[in-house]
Order: structure tokens, then sequence, then C-alpha cells
């Protein structure tokens, strides 16, 4: 029998350790060549790694949650034959059973963005009919196999629901029971907790947004907006759009007001260097589009939207949000934003207090779109109206200012006609 010695790849430029998100393997588990290991994180991206060997597993590296060095040995596997490039000595025993513990504590991790990962395998799909699709990996499928469990019942905290060995043996511990369904109308007091450690992505927006919030005074201004004739001119481009043209939100247009509005606030398309004290302004707009995905928020970025005009506006934000959503942006399109717009408006809400894409040092949020009865050319009448809730950095950007740079782009929206001229 020999050993393969499986150590962390460089997984990018400058990283010098990753963040063990999920393991997919348990000491004792047999894997075949390109078999799911670990999911791994890095500043730059999620990265799946499979096994170069198979094998049985031997030693795990460390547990999941910990940082973890490049090119320390990640996982031992034991091999048929005299092994296979195998790098160091064959563990005893003892050490075989024995888990390695992390070689650094956890680091912040300073950016978040996704990339295609280097080496991907695909978690297999059970399907059953009448029941919803099962996400695991072939190593949870056996274990829950020894174990008699129908994975249908286990409870999956990975993307899309999926399984990961932690979820199974966390359902082992409880006991493995299936809630049975109440025979009666009474009401069930409920007593369970469930402890979720923040990892990967999640754990990189909690730290993200906690230095947001602890190094930016905040300052944020609400302004109600008339946007009657911006959507009668929004559906009537909808209705006479080209074949190949995108249709329409309220987003491009918003993108371009904002585009044509910055140019007059320089500092609220800027980027500041809390350590320098210095404030970048940029000619450029590349506005931030604020994305729920499976994984988190993500914030794609449109590149000189300035340089765009409304149909390509559109276009490259539907293309960005799909690539974000589905984990294959590119680095380069998650950064380098000098503004962020963030909307709920499809969710409702009339007002948020949205918190600042750092270092940038203002974010504009949309709320709902709602009719309402307002006063309009000393009638009452019914208008459009939906509220913009923006926050700025109150270090480099005063109140007047940023209430200014508002009331600006209010006028372009309730005036869409001049966003063109």
């Amino acid at each position: 029998m020999g050993h393969y010695s499986f150590k962390l790849p460089d997984l990018g430029e400058g990283i010098v350790e990753s963040e063990i998100v999920d393991w997919h393997v348990s000491v004792g588990d047999r894997v075949e060549e390109d078999d799911l290991l670990v999911d791994v994180m890095t500043d730059k991206a999620t990265v799946e790694l499979s096994a170069p060997v198979a094998g049985t597993v031997v030693r795990l590296g460390c547990e999941a949650g910990a940082m973890f060095a490049v090119g320390s040995e990640l996982v031992l596997i034991e091999t048929a034959g005299e092994g296979e490039a195998a790098s160091g000595p064959s563990p005893s025993a003892a050490e075989a059973a024995t888990p390695q513990p992390a070689l650094s504590p956890p680091q912040p991790a300073p950016t978040v963005v996704a990339e295609p990962a280097p080496s991907v395998h695909k978690t297999t799909i059970s399907h059953v009919p009448g029941r919803h699709e099962i996400l695991a990996a072939p190593s949870v499928r056996r274990r829950a196999h020894a174990e008699d469990i129908d994975l249908a019942v286990v409870p999956g905290t990975g993307p899309a629901g999926r399984i990961s060995n932690t979820d199974l043996e966390n359902f082992i511990a409880a006991g493995g029971m299936q809630a049975a369904l109440p025979v009666s109308n009474q009401r069930l007091a409920r007593s369970a907790t469930t402890e979720i450690p923040l990892r990967g992505l999640r754990r990189v927006i909690a730290q993200k947004m906690v230095a947001a919030k602890r190094n930016i005074p905040h300052y944020s201004y609400v302004e109600e907006v008339d946007v009657t004739a911006l959507e009668e001119l929004r559906q009537h481009l909808n209705e006479n759009r080209k074949p190949g043209q995108p249709k329409l939100t309220l987003l491009p247009f918003i993108m371009q007001a904002l585009a044509k509005t910055l140019p007059e606030f320089p500092f609220c398309n800027a980027r500041f260097d809390d350590e320098r004290e210095v404030l970048t302004q940029h000619d450029a707009v590349h506005i931030g589009i604020a994305t729920m995905t499976e994984k988190g928020l993500m914030v794609p970025v449109v590149k000189n939207s300035e340089a765009l005009d409304i149909w390509q506006s559109a276009s490259e934000l539907s293309r960005l949000s799909a690539a974000a959503r589905e984990g294959n942006a590119r680095v380069d399109e998650l950064s380098g934003s000098t503004v962020t717009i963030t909307s709920l408006g499809a969710i409702g809400g009339i007002v948020t207090t949205p918190v600042i894409n750092a270092p940038e040092t203002t974010i504009v949020g949309i709320n709902k779109l709602q009719d309402k009865p307002v006063v309009y050319h000393g009638e009452i009448v019914v208008r459009k109206m939906m509220n913009l809730s923006s926050s700025f950095d109150h270090r480099v950007v005063d109140g007047y200012d940023a209430a200014l740079m508002v009331q600006a782009l209010k006028r372009l929206l309730e005036n869409p006609a001049s966003i063109f001229v």
C-alpha cells in the first residue's frame, strides 16, 4: 500500500491561505478519482477540489471553517500499490486516526467575488418521483446508506439545500428522528435550536458589513420620486423595442440618470482609503448592482456606464446579474465599482437604510413603486411614486451635498426625457 499526500494548491496569485468551507469526505471514506473532497474559499473564489487519486481517506488536514495554508497537507489518501507522488512519510496508526489542526487562526477575507473553479466536481442529484431533489456528495450518500438513513428527511444547510457530512452528523446526533405529523389541531410548543457557523461567502459578507458600519459614519437621505412619466416611457420603449433588444426595467433608467448626475457630485462617485485618508474621485462611472444569489449577496459591476445607452445598460445588467447568480462571474466583473445601486422594490418596503459598499462613498437604494394619491397641479390624483433611500460616507460627503445629489437625480427621473438630452 502507498500514500498520496494531497496538498492545498495555490488557487490564485498572492493567495497564502484559504478557508476550508465544507468537507465532503470523512476519515475512512473510500473515494474514487475526481470524487469531490472539499469546498475551499479564498478572497477571490469558491472552489471545489476533487480527489486526484482513488483510495481511502486516512487523514484530514483540519476541520471545516478553519483557515489552511497553501502547500500544507490537506488530505492523506491510502492508495493501492506503491502510491503516487506521495510527499512525506506515511502516518502511524495513531496519527492516521487523529485529524490535524488548522495551521493558522481564521483571518478576514477582504473581497466578495466568485470565479470559475479550476477543478469542478458536480454533486450528484437523486430524484424520486413525488419528492424533492436531494443534493449530496457520494460520501454522504454512502454514510447515509450505511446508517440506514433516508436523506430526504435530513435538513441540508448548503447551497440549494445540499446535504453535507456535517448536516448528516448533526441529524444522527439529534437521534435521527423524522418529525411526526400532528394528529390534531393542537399547537405544540417549539424548543429546538440550530447552530449554523458562518463560513465561506456568508462569513466574508458578515466581516465586510461589520467593517463598513464600524468604520463609516453613515448619513441616510430618503426622497419620494414621481416616476409616472418614467413608467410611461419605459412601457413605450418596451412595446416598440427591436428584435434582440432586452426588456427594460427601472434599473437601466436609474443607471443612466446616475451616470449623468454624478459628474456634478464627484465626491459621490469615489472611493475612500481609510488608512491613507485619501479620496479618489473617478470620471468613469462603474455602477455596482447588489445582487442576491444562492450563496449570498454579490455586487457585479457595470463598467463605464456613462458610455452606454439605455439598451446597452439593460443588456450588461442582465448578463452580469445572471453570471453572479450562476457563480461564473469573473473577478474583474465583481470588483472596481465606484457607486452601488441596491433594490428591494420587488419585495416591498417604503424605506431602507442601505449599508455602504466600502470603500465607496455612496449607495442608492430603490424602494417599492406604488400608486398613491398625491397633489399634482393643484388636484388630488393617483401617481406612481417610489422612494429613493440613499446612504453616504459622512466623512467625505456633507449632508447638504448628499441632499443636492439626490434632488438632481430626482429631477432626471421625474423628467425622463432630460436623461437622454
